[in-house]
């Protein structure tokens, strides 16, 4: 997936799960500020799919979302996850996704020189700084808190 978009962030195996930010920071040895995880949601009205990816402890705020958006966010179930990102929930990759997402990238985590993401499945994790993460995903910066 990464090579395949013409980056060279290695992807590391875990025997452990990497599935929750406090198991890939733990697996890694970062904190958990620094896992940048992957939140779906489905646009209520349009039913696009949207991405938000988060500093591992903030909880995304959907109320700034939404206003970024201009429609109301609901629950993305692990049916609707798979179908559009390629991915099951616990190992969604911030790149590589079956359809366009709408990507939205969590300020906080800026402030790091190195960062951590899914790879694809619940025991994969690659390294990369905040601006590859936007290169990678063009996503939009904004505080989601």
């Amino acid at each position: 997936m990464l090579r395949a978009r013409g980056f060279t962030n290695a992807v590391i195996e875990r025997e452990e799960t990497t599935r929750s930010s406090a198991e890939a920071a733990l697996a890694v040895g970062c904190t958990v500020a620094q896992i940048a995880k992957s939140v779906i949601f489905r646009a209520k009205g349009s039913g696009r799919p949207v991405l938000v990816v988060a500093s591992g402890p903030n909880r995304v705020n959907e109320k700034v979302i939404e206003a970024a958006i201009g429609e109301r966010l609901g629950k993305a179930d692990a049916d609707y996850v798979r179908e559009r990102t390629g991915f099951v929930i616990g190992g969604v990759a911030p790149i590589g996704h079956a359809q366009k997402l709408e990507i939205f990238i969590d300020e906080d985590l800026l402030q790091f020189a190195e960062i951590w993401a899914a790879a694809g499945t619940p025991n994969a994790v690659f390294k990369l700084t905040p601006d590859e993460l936007q290169r990678m995903t063009g996503g939009r910066v904004i505080g989601i808190k």
